[in-house]
C-alpha cells in the first residue's frame, strides 16, 4: 500500500500537506480492522471523512449501498474524482467536515440512518465530536482513526476525566479498538494513533437540561488544579464552606477535584442543585 500510494501522489504530482496533517494510512491490516470495526452492510449509508488517496473508500464502496466522501484538500478531491470516476454510489464532496449542512447529508443519505468513518486531525477532534454527537441527524455510529493521546481522553475514566471524555460519555459510549503504531501510515507521524468507535450515539442520554448541565461542567473544570469546591463556588458566585457541604452530603470528599468525578457523579451533583435552585 505505500508504494501505492507513492505512485499515485507521482501519477498527480503531489505530497502530502503537513499542515492538513496529511498522513496517508498504508497498512492493509489496520484498514481490515477498521472495515471489521465497521460492519458495513450492503444496506448501510457511509459519511467518510478525509478519504485522502482512496484506499479505506475502496473498501466502502465495495461494501455499502452509498458512500459520500468529504475531502478538505482540492488536489485531494481532484484525484479522488479521477481513481473514482466510474463509481455510481460514491459521493465526492470537497468540503471541510465541520461546515457540512446536516440538510445536506439528509438528502444525500435520503433521511436513512448512517455511519461515519474518519481520520479525524487532532485540531478538530474536539469540534467534530460536538458537532456530530449533537445533532439532530446523527450518526448510529462513529468509527475514528485519532491520535493515540486523544482516543486515550476520549474514553477516560474517573480520575482522568476531562470535558472531552465526558461530553463523548454523555452522548455515546465510546472505545478504544486497536492501537496503531506510526510505521501504518505514509509519512509516518511523529505519533501513535488509535481505532475508536462510538456506539448508542443519543440512546441513553441522561434525563438532564443539557444547557444546564454542561454549564456545570464548564464551571467545574475551570480551574484543573484547584478543588471541585473551589470551582464551583467561584463559578456559581456561592460560599466555599456551603459547596463543601454539598459535596459531603452527596458522599463526595471536599477536596475531590473534577477529573475525579465520573458521569453518574456529575448527574448526582447536577440534580442537588437543581432541586436546590442553584443551577437554573
Amino acid at each position: 500500500m505505500k508504494q501505492k500510494a507513492i505512485q499515485l501522489l507521482e501519477k498527480y504530482n503531489l505530497s502530502p500537506k503537513k499542515y492538513l496533517g496529511q498522513n496517508f494510512l498504508v497498512d492493509q491490516k489496520v484498514l481490515d480492522t477498521i472495515i471489521k470495526t465497521a460492519n458495513i452492510k450492503s444496506t448501510d449509508n457511509v459519511l467518510e471523512v478525509g478519504p485522502g488517496l482512496g484506499f479505506l473508500t475502496a473498501e466502502l464502496v465495495e461494501r455499502a449501498e452509498k458512500v459520500v466522501a468529504v475531502e478538505l484538500d482540492k488536489s485531494l478531491f481532484f484525484v479522488l474524482k479521477q481513481e473514482f470516476k466510474k463509481q455510481k454510489n460514491l459521493e465526492l464532496i470537497n468540503d471541510n467536515a465541520l461546515d457540512l449542512e446536516f440538510e445536506k447529508l439528509e438528502k444525500l443519505f435520503e433521511g436513512k440512518d448512517y455511519k461515519i468513518v474518519a481520520n479525524i486531525p487532532y485540531q478538530i477532534t474536539s469540534h467534530f465530536l460536538k458537532k456530530f454527537l449533537t445533532a439532530q441527524y446523527h450518526p448510529k455510529e462513529m468509527i475514528l482513526m485519532v491520535q493515540l493521546e486523544v482516543a486515550s481522553r476520549i474514553c477516560a475514566k474517573a480520575g482522568q476525566h476531562s470535558l472531552l471524555s465526558l461530553s463523548a460519555q454523555f452522548y455515546s459510549s465510546p472505545q478504544i479498538i486497536e492501537k496503531i503504531g506510526a510505521e501504518s501510515f505514509f509519512p509516518k507521524p511523529k505519533v501513535s494513533s488509535a481505532i475508536i468507535k462510538l456506539s448508542d450515539i443519543q440512546k441513553n442520554l441522561p434525563k438532564v437540561d443539557e444547557k444546564l448541565f454542561f454549564r456545570m461542567l464548564k464551571i467545574g473544570f475551570s480551574a484543573k488544579r484547584k478543588q471541585l469546591q473551589n470551582n464551583l463556588a467561584n463559578g456559581f458566585h456561592e460560599n466555599k464552606q456551603d459547596f463543601q457541604k454539598i459535596l459531603e452530603k452527596l458522599g463526595f470528599s471536599s477536596q475531590i477535584r473534577a477529573q475525579q468525578m465520573s458521569l453518574d457523579d456529575w448527574i448526582k451533583l447536577y440534580n442537588h442543585l437543581v432541586e436546590i435552585k442553584w443551577l437554573k
